[in-house]
């Protein structure tokens, strides 16, 4: 009994070992399957990269006169754009910082078509796109700067058209002060008096301490001067100091005091006497006295000049002998 189950436990052992078997069999045909299926799939991927390589070499040697034109149109294309650049830095200089940075960019894309020589079309149609980035960049600080350029051409078409009216108010100001100072000559010619009828002689002392006129230098004592100022609406009337100077033979101007003197057109001019008078715009009649006060009389042509508010308004002459 004892060997019978010995044998049974010896037969069901056995039957385990041969099931464990089978199933590891089966596991390692599964694997060696599926081992097989990924082993096969790796040989298409491989085939596969192996065929879109030599795909793509074709295509590169179809595509290589394309290609050098692309890279010479894009290493143009980038010129142009630095130069761009350089023109937006002479209009903004306060922009120069980024502008730079975009110019160092374009740089590089520069020297790195001068350092790979054998560009692939993929490797060329990246930079493209870079290079269509760029521009876009590009194309916002030129709408920006051109915009700001524009206004400081208004503010500058502003400011001389201004300037434009301001020159042309001054224009018209001065001719207007002209005008007026032509018109203000005019009235102060105008408004300028003038004497005239003049009587002028020297006389003498007669017995009775009267004077009468004389033509001799040898009994001359005084020097009068007789005359009308014309009357003149567009004066200031009111009182006026009216000078004559007697200028003799000699050329010398006799004068009551040394410091008898007046101002004409800036120059001081030495006067005889003078006489104030009450003008009220009408004609009146006056005489001015000139007293030698004992000297002596030069024999020859005595000139007279009237002048009256700053200006010479008549002359005579006489004579002694």
């Amino acid at each position: 009994m004892s060997e019978l189950n010995q044998n049974q436990t010896t037969e069901k052992k056995n039957g385990s070992q041969l099931l464990i078997i089978i199933a590891l069999f089966i596991a390692l045909a599964v694997m060696a399957f599926l081992w097989s299926k990924k082993n096969s799939a790796l040989n298409d991927c491989t085939n596969e990269n192996l065929t879109l390589k030599s795909d793509m070499e074709g295509m590169n040697q179809m595509m290589s006169g394309y290609v050098d034109n692309m890279s010479s149109d894009l290493k143009t294309d980038f010129k142009n754009m630095l130069a761009t650049y350089d023109k937006l830095i002479e209009k903004d200089q306060s922009k120069a910082d980024s502008l730079n940075i975009q110019k160092a960019k374009i740089q590089e894309l520069v020297n790195e078509l001068d350092r790979n020589k054998k560009m692939s079309a993929s490797q060329l149609f990246q930079m493209r796109k870079e290079n269509e980035t760029l521009r876009k960049i590009m194309r916002g600080y030129v709408k920006h700067i051109d915009s700001l350029n524009t206004l400081n051409i208004k503010l500058t078409s502003d400011l001389d058209q201004k300037t434009t009216q301001l020159s042309s108010t001054t224009a018209e100001r001065d001719q207007f002060k002209q005008i007026a100072e032509e018109k203000d000559a005019q009235v102060k010619k105008g408004s300028k008096l003038s004497a005239y009828g003049f009587h002028s002689v020297g006389l003498r002392m007669k017995l009775n301490n009267t004077t009468e006129e004389t033509n001799r230098a040898s009994k001359t004592i005084q020097i009068k001067s007789t005359f009308t100022i014309g009357s003149n609406p567009i004066t200031n009337p009111g009182s006026k100091p009216v000078y004559m100077q007697v200028i003799n033979p000699e050329g010398r101007t006799l004068q009551s005091k040394s410091n008898y003197t007046i101002n004409i057109d800036g120059a001081t001019i030495p006067y005889s006497d003078k006489k104030e008078i009450d003008y009220a715009n009408e004609s009146i009649d006056l005489s001015i006295f000139y007293d030698l006060k004992g000297e002596d009389a030069v024999k020859g042509n005595y000139k007279i000049k009237i002048y009256c508010d700053g200006n010479l308004i008549g002359t005579d002459s006489f004579s002694l002998k």
